[in-house]
């Protein structure tokens, strides 16, 4: 392994950790307080064998009966579990690992879940953290805002998100001073999430020349490039290569919205975020670990974590049993957004319940080998670290005319 930024541990098994580190720390989780959208839903649903006939069909009578399309523009979902829940499932997989456990929950463009762990288990001291969402020039990124000061989180908070929703603010130059201000703030690490995923569907030629402008301009305030436990290797593996060669550290981010724990973690022998924090910061070093999860295909996880994202939970409370109560919609009634359940007593079409029995079925366990097989050779995990090799390119064949060093 050629890499001199990031120390990469890939584990056949959870119990080869201890001795690794002293501490895992697990970035990047998404709780009930996510709000996260659903403009994409066309793009996929068009794509989808059979079901793009249910939906094509779905929508040229929805047009009909309403005189206008679906806007999907508000729409949005949120993920099944509670923020203590996420919380206690991280640091389960961690200290059962036999390492000390940090979690940072970072749900989109809010930080109450880490305000409900914080008031309910204070000597939990979890970080105050968002994803937060940047729009920037034809697109937008996601970009992981961990550990804000806790006396001004809120404050802050509302000054990122003023940038997020408030479109005459969204210029470059408004950018860089929030940036800045984070910079100034020693205790905070800010992490460039999936850098690679064309998550704008504007295509990924486009979108790698809106990362290269973003990376241009803005790069000297992101502490690190996050390799996602929700993207395949190639892409995990870009990333990293994309990141050494422009001598930035990597830190990881499972990204879970479902009810497994994240498949990949970092490692320190710091005590406290803050020491973590510096490590990358400061020192520009990470350890990071792609947990034996990891190598299960990306698909049949992405199956399973929709299951679970689908699935009827009797025990929650009400209002969160069905999935249906999850999604939130505004069908132009006046009402605005509202939970599909107004709406649907059963679920939505019988078309919509197959659909969704559907992906419980190839999320399960004995549809793992098929989705083994078709997987990509280039998106298979290595078995182990030495098998690992990356192209690090010179940093001008990947962004020329990189402005670098840290900001004044």
């Amino acid at each position: 392994m050629n890499l001199t930024k990031t120390r990469l541990h890939i584990m056949k098994n959870a119990s080869e950790l201890p001795g690794k580190g002293k501490t895992g720390v697990s970035l990047h989780c998404h709780t009930e307080h996510s709000k996260e959208m659903l403009d994409f839903l066309p793009h996929y649903a068009e794509k989808l064998p059979i079901i793009a006939q249910f939906w094509r069909r779905e929508r040229k009578n929805y047009i009909k009966r309403e005189g206008r399309g679906i806007d999907f523009s508000t729409a949005h979902w949120s993920p099944p579990l509670s923020a203590k829940d996420v919380y206690d499932i991280e640091k389960r997989q961690i200290n059962d690992a036999g390492l000390d456990a940090i979690i940072s929950l970072t749900d989109h463009d809010s930080i109450e879940a880490n305000l409900i762990v914080n008031e309910a288990a204070p000597e939990e001291s979890a970080p105050i953290s968002m994803e937060w969402t940047v729009p920037y020039e034809y697109g937008f990124f996601h970009v992981g805002v961990h550990n804000l000061p806790k006396d001004r989180a809120i404050d802050i908070t509302k000054t990122l998100l003023d940038f997020t929703f408030v479109e005459e603010n969204q210029t470059n130059e408004r950018l860089t001073e929030l940036l800045d201000m984070l910079w100034e703030m020693p205790g905070v690490l800010v992490v460039l999430n999936h850098p690679l995923w064309d998550i704008e569907l504007v295509g990924q030629e486009r979108h790698e020349e809106l990362l290269r402008n973003f990376i241009r301009t803005h790069g000297r305030w992101i502490h690190a490039f996050e390799i996602n436990g929700f993207r395949s290797w190639s892409e995990n593996k870009a990333v990293i290569e994309m990141a050494e060669s422009l001598g930035i550290p990597i830190a990881t981010g499972g990204d879970r919205h479902g009810c497994k724990p994240n498949t990949v973690i970092n490692l320190t022998n710091a005590d406290t975020f803050e020491g973590f924090v510096d490590e990358i910061r400061n020192e520009k070093r990470s350890e990071v670990v792609l947990m034996p999860e990891y190598k299960h295909p990306l698909h049949w996880r992405q199956m399973q974590s929709f299951s679970e994202i689908l699935k009827f939970y009797p025990e929650f409370r009400e209002g969160r049993k069905k999935w249906f109560d999850r999604v939130h919609f505004d069908i132009g009634d006046g009402h605005g957004v509202r939970p599909l359940s107004v709406h649907w007593e059963r679920g939505g079409p019988a078309w919509l319940r197959v659909a969704i029995w559907t992906l419980g079925v190839l999320g399960g366990p004995r549809m793992r080998p098929i989705f083994r097989v078709v997987r990509k050779k280039a998106d298979r995990v290595p078995r182990d670290v030495s098998k690992a090799e990356f192209d690090i390119r010179p940093m001008d064949e990947i962004i020329p005319e990189l402005s670098t060093g840290s900001p004044a």
